[in-house]
């Protein structure tokens, strides 16, 4: 299929793209490739046959594992009932109205029964399914289909996506954060193409990946394969040893597109606002110290393999053939660690060519918005960060719990600096939009955090700080004679 005839081509499966794979509520993240088996609802299956089909459809799971396309049926179906009851009153739920055991169920299985068929034999022999209400029997076709069908929907990873598979999946490694308070987030931080913004995360990289998104576009994957890219600049500021960025690579973001990402640890953020950082020392930080204590280790253990080794060489009964073979393992050993060594430097460079560039960017103070969602108390990073952006521009800051962030904004209240201060927290609530019972949903998610937004403002720092107003003087009476 070729780029030019197809007009869909973006929309389209390749081999190595990232998807995402949904079955109901539940989604997964997983890479395209040949030939390789992933597991899915404690499914094997074989990604094979997607390639070539549009994002959005979905595929029957067959005998091995591998996707069918699932075919489109008449409004019409099987399990269309036209009896039914007037109320619920009179059922009774005791576990008997079902006359299917567990065993008949895999037996039909087993036998290749589909899965409407299936569903239509568990209610001709449901002894209460004809007395339930219409909408009762909606219900409970839903249910068993939602069981029963082995189906599975391949879709295109965005950040609304993504954030519902990680809240959804392990909603503890982002710090809890609601795909709704992040779109709060990407609003309030006024996030778009061609901007610097500094982001501060501890979310597996989902703040990360959905500013990029933001900032990029979808829209131009395709567009910008001839002209490299131009959509600004993301500055991460990381704790630790490195950044993390699993939750990135689920966007499945072209090679050009981390063109625009830049990395800067938080524990340099002091020197950097005191002019005291030097790139290019070359002082070990914390993954050298790691690096190099390795490097020893290597060097330890051929030491102790000789020490083992030489009462035997005291004995001299090796021969010549012995020594030849020791010599041949020596240079060996010897051209590994060179080549471990040389790594370990590029690897070094390659740091600091990024530290150096990430501060280059930072030292003209002028980023054009702030992003902190950490587990992280977020003030001492608030207050040092903020001196990075230039004056008339957004910041935003997620957290679980309110009391840091109004410990915050009471710090940026004494400090000045600031104008448009709020505190808020989002409220969602999903409805069932169904003819005659549109109604809210009895489960809803509690909080989705709290968010503290507000724009920076130029401050004269020449001027002498405002005095407290003299006291009045008080009226003396004229007394008379």
């Amino acid at each position: 299929m070729a780029h030019n005839e197809d007009d869909d081509y973006e929309y389209r499966i390749k081999e190595g793209d990232h998807i995402v794979l949904k079955r109901g509520d539940v989604y997964k993240a997983v890479q395209i490739q040949r030939k390789k088996k992933v597991i899915f609802e404690k499914q094997w299956i074989l990604l094979d046959n997607v390639v070539g089909h549009l994002y959005g459809t979905t595929f029957e799971i067959a005998s091995g594992g591998t996707l069918q396309p699932k075919e489109d049926k008449e409004t019409g179906s099987s399990t269309d009932v036209k009896v039914a009851g007037t109320d619920n009153r009179n059922i009774v739920d005791d576990g008997k109205s079902q006359k299917l055991t567990r065993d008949d169920i895999e037996t039909m299985k087993e036998q290749g029964l589909k899965n409407e068929e299936i569903i239509q034999q568990l209610i001709d022999n449901s002894s209460t399914f004809n007395n339930k209400t219409g909408y009762a029997q909606d219900k409970y076709i839903k249910k068993k289909k939602k069981k029963y069908e082995n189906t599975v929907t391949v879709l295109k990873p965005t950040c609304r996506i993504i954030a519902m598979m990680y809240h959804g999946r392990e909603p503890g490694k982002i710090c809890h954060l609601r795909y709704d308070t992040l779109a709060q987030m990407l609003t309030l931080g006024n996030i778009h193409a061609g901007s610097k913004v500094l982001v501060f995360e501890t979310c597996a990289g989902l703040v990360l990946g959905a500013i990029m998104e933001r900032m990029g576009g979808r829209f131009s994957l395709t567009s910008c394969v001839h002209h490299p890219p131009c959509y600004g600049s993301v500055i991460q500021m990381y704790p630790g040893g490195g950044p993390v960025r699993a939750g990135v690579e689920c966007f499945g973001f072209p090679a050009h597109f981390h063109d625009m990402l830049h990395e800067f640890p938080i524990c340099r953020v002091n020197a950097l606002l005191a002019s005291t950082l030097d790139t290019s020392a070359k002082d070990p930080t914390a993954e050298e110290k790691s690096l190099n204590a390795a490097a020893e280790q290597e060097q330890i253990q051929p030491e102790a393999e000789q020490q083992e080794g030489s009462p035997a060489e005291e004995r001299m009964e090796t021969n010549t053939g012995d020594d030849d073979g020791q010599d041949r393992e020596k240079l060996e050993r010897e051209k590994r660690q060179e080549a471990k060594a040389q790594e370990r430097k590029v690897k070094l460079e390659e740091k600091r060519r990024k530290l150096a560039a990430a501060a280059a960017l930072l030292e003209g103070r002028n980023a054009d918005g702030l992003v902190i969602a950490s587990q992280f108390h977020p003030c001492s990073v608030l207050l040092g960060l903020i001196k990075f952006l230039s004056p008339s521009r957004p910041f935003v800051v997620f957290s679980q719990f309110k009391e840091t962030l109004i410990e915050c904004y009471t710090k940026l209240k004494e400090q000045g600096g600031t104008v448009n201060l709020m505190i808020t927290d989002t409220w969602l609530r999903h409805y069932q939009v169904l003819p005659d019972r549109t109604h809210p949903l009895l489960l809803m998610s509690g909080g989705g955090g709290y968010l503290l937004s507000g724009t920076t403002v130029a401050t004269d720092h020449s001027e002498p700080a405002a005095e407290e107003p003299a006291p009045k003087r008080q009226k003396v009476k004229d007394s008379e004679g």
